[in-house]
């Protein structure tokens, strides 16, 4: 029974989808483990310098050798003349518009945590239970943030001293989106879901009269907005200027219209000019039109918005729909706050402790520093004192005097070895015969007490017996006048475990418990 639980286990493992971690692949040595993940957000892979190759700097003029001898400003290897147009102390590759980059936004002052999922946890849990293995609490957290499939990502406002928040947060109800604003939130709406409200309804009018050779259009969207002496072309810039580049100065705006005198975006502009555009109101009661963008939006805020768009004090997003947030704040935010946590996840640490222990689990020290979490804690056999068998004897025995032992090499040493057989190296014990079983199944009640202890990395150790307690330090001679006597403090112990205060390498050899 015990091996088809083994064979169980192993198949289980090797097909459960990227959420579950097979913890018996990512523990594996070193030059066996599968690629590192790379950077979730290495898609910004910043500017390139171009070098061009050697043979193409042919149209160049040779670069002249006899100006002078070396160190009197001519030939190859003379000293820079130094420069004459720029303030003193300062030289010409730095650059004349480094002091005028701009300041980086500041990020908005939210809180950002990560969580496991919680069928990751469950996968954990039954693997650590079948295995009976102990794994280093921290570098599992550190796998778990690894990919965003197997964790969840709680944005939370911060509070001022006045109980407002410091920067809302709002989410929107037809695609679990999260912004920053309310504006933000429905300009999102009406992109993305406008024909779920609207419907654009198109009718001939009369051309515009008379003669035009050239538009304006707009820099930045391609936007055509008509010759800038007809009579809607001013409510055309403005209208422009407020839906989509609100943010930026108009001024700044207006300079990027450009003139076109092309023939065919002319007629483009006259063909647009002949339809009046109304749009129709969906899902609500009464039929109703709208002459103009601008009335759409009104309409969608005293509508649809109390129900679509809401102010939130917290929002969870999948990890997988984090990478994908559009308020560009949000996704420095999230990216920084990944960064921290990656070098020493405490987070997902301190709630993966808390949910393991609801399951069940066990937690114990290597070193006193490094968690690791388990099936049992260690419990000290003391065969002096507790009757065991022959066979548990001898396990508990080889694993005592074999430094940095295997089950491998215990099956090795108390197995009988199977007899030669093609393809298979000779001196192996024979797994399927009666004795390794017994063997098996000892062992695996032991770590399941917590006697033997079977370290991510496949060594085996037992657990050691406690050092004895230490006396009591002799009380202080009693002076003439003597302070209050201060509380006495007792030392409680809990179920929860010890905070984790360091992380150490799963190949690394553990320690012997003290």
């Amino acid at each position: 029974m015990l091996a088809v639980l083994f064979f169980y286990s192993r198949n289980y493992m090797s097909t459960t989808p990227d959420t579950d971690l097979n913890l018996d692949a990512m523990f594996l040595p070193a030059w066996a483990q599968e690629p590192a993940s790379k950077n979730l957000y290495a898609h910004h892979e910043g500017e390139r310098e171009e070098r061009r190759d050697r043979s193409d700097r042919g149209d160049r003029s040779p670069r002249r050798r006899d100006a002078g001898p070396r160190g009197q400003g001519g030939g190859q290897g003379g000293p820079r003349p130094p420069r004459r147009d720029g303030p003193p102390g300062r030289d010409r590759r730095d650059g004349p518009n480094l002091d005028r980059r701009p300041a980086p936004a500041p990020l908005p002052e939210l809180n950002v945590a990560f969580r496991p999922e919680e069928k990751g946890v469950d996968s954990l849990t039954r693997q650590i239970k079948m295995t009976g293995r102990a794994y280093p609490l921290f570098q599992i957290a550190q796998m778990i943030l690894e990919k965003p499939e197997r964790h969840q990502v709680v944005f939370g406002i911060v509070k001022k001293p006045d109980g407002q928040p410091a920067q809302p947060l709002f989410s929107c109800a037809l695609d679990d989106t999260l912004w920053l604003s309310e504006a933000d939130a429905v300009a999102h709406v009406l992109d993305k879901h406008f024909a779920t409200f609207y419907q654009p309804e198109r009718t001939a009018i009369d051309a515009p009269k008379g003669t035009y050779t050239f538009v304006a259009q707009c820099g930045l969207s391609g936007v055509v907005l008509g010759p800038p002496n007809y009579h809607d072309y001013q409510n055309q810039l403005r209208k422009l200027h407020t839906q989509r580049f609100a943010r930026m100065p108009f001024e700044d705006f207006k300079a990027r219209v450009k003139i076109v005198r092309d023939e065919a975006v002319v007629k483009k502009w006259m063909d647009e000019q002949s339809w009046k555009t109304e749009f129709i109101c969906l899902n609500v009661a009464e039929s109703l039109k709208l002459g103009s963008r601008a009335e759409v939006e009104k309409h969608f805020r005293e509508t649809h918005l109390a129900n679509l768009i809401k102010s939130v004090d917290s929002f969870s997003l999948g990890g997988a729909a984090s990478r994908g947030l559009r308020a560009p704040a949000l996704q420095r935010l999230l990216r920084q706050s990944w960064e921290d946590q990656k070098h020493f996840p405490i987070q997902i640490a301190t709630v993966l402790s808390q949910q393991f222990t609801t399951r069940g689990l066990q937690f114990f020290k290597v070193n006193k520093t490094v968690t690791h979490v388990t099936v049992a804690r260690p419990l000290f056999l003391d065969l002096d004192l507790i009757p065991v068998s022959e066979s548990v004897r001898r396990i508990i025995d080889f694993i005592n005097a074999t430094s940095r032992g295997t089950r491998r090499q215990l099956l090795t040493a108390l197995v009988p070895t199977a007899a030669p057989v093609e393809g298979k190296p000779a001196g192996e014990a024979d797994t399927t015969s009666p004795e390794a079983t017994a063997v098996i199944t000892d062992l695996h009640w032991l770590i399941h007490q917590g006697h033997v202890i079977e370290f991510a990395n496949g060594l085996l150790e037992t657990a050691k017996k406690p050092l004895p307690p230490k006396p009591a330090k002799a009380a202080p001679a009693v002076a003439t006048k003597t302070a209050p006597a201060a509380p006495e403090i007792s030392a409680v112990t809990s179920t929860e475990p010890a905070p984790v205060i360091a992380a150490e390498s799963a190949a690394a050899a553990p320690a012997p418990q003290e």
